[in-house]
Formats: C-alpha cells, structure tokens, sequence
C-alpha cells in the first residue's frame, strides 16, 4: 500500500517535450545535449504511462506532449547479403537504431508511430522522416506496407 501512495505522489520534473521532440524546464527551451542524452539514458515508463527521470535515487515525471521519441530522419541501408537491408532511424536522443517494421502504426491525424528501445517507447515519425520513410511504402490495394527482405509489414 505505500509503495503505490509513494508512486501516485511521484513529482513533476518540470520538463515538458512538444512532439516535435524539443525538450523545456519552466518553459525555456533546454539547449544542452548531455542533460537531454543523460534524461533519456534514465527514462522509463511507469505503470501509468507516464514518462519517468530516475537518476542518482531521485524520480519525477516528465509532461509529454505525444511521444517522448521523435524520429528525425530514416535512411535505407542495403544489406551485404540480400537479407540484411534495414531502416535506420535517426532518434531525438541522438542515438540511431534499426527500424522494427512491425511495430509501425498509424496514429490520429495520420502521424506515423514505431517502438524503439528495444520495443519499449512509442516514437513519432516528425514530417520529414515520415517522408523519407514514406518513399518505400508501396500500396496493394487499398493496403500500404513497407517492404523489407522480402516481406511486407502492412501499416
């Protein structure tokens, strides 16, 4: 019983991220980059959904406007051997990991969403990823999927 009045009194960080993925502290625009890469080294999502700091014993909770993840851009990679094409994506963490195709979804106001971090975080896809991504998507119909080694992962 306490740990959950412990986790319902969580305090807020007074961090907020837009969707474009740009991140504030009381509503000035945090520039530094090491701060940033370091909140997302120590982010997680709670039983809530919330995002949530936890760093050197201390936690609160970020306001997010959509996803605490942008993907910023996507990049093809052809593979050496014919299986080992992948989409690289290009995160607001400045890290870039490989696209799980199954994990795309169409979200309100046709905005592109994948998992990252090891399927953990939902991202969304800002405009001009979504474009560069959206020059492989092909249509079947009126299906879309996006091809990759062989296989189609319908959106």
């Amino acid at each position: 019983m306490m740990a959950k009045t412990a986790m319902n009194e969580l305090p807020p960080c007074l961090i907020f991220i837009d969707k474009e993925g740009r991140w504030y502290h009381k509503g000035a625009e945090m520039i530094h980059r090491d701060f940033i890469r370091l909140f997302y080294q120590h982010m997680e999502l709670d039983s809530q959904g919330r995002y949530v700091i936890s760093w050197q014993g201390q936690r609160c909770w970020v306001d997010v406007e959509d996803t605490a993840f942008v993907v910023r851009r996507v990049t093809f990679k052809d593979g050496i051997q014919a299986q080992n094409a992948q989409y690289l994506l290009h995160l607001s963490d400045d890290t870039r990991e490989s696209l799980s195709p199954d994990t795309l979804f169409v979200g309100q106001d046709n905005v592109l969403y994948c998992k990252v971090e090891t399927g953990v975080f939902p991202a969304r896809f800002n405009r001009a990823a979504y474009y560069q991504l959206a020059e492989y998507i092909e249509e079947e119909g009126e299906n879309y999927y996006l091809p990759l080694n062989g296989r189609k992962h319908y959106l």
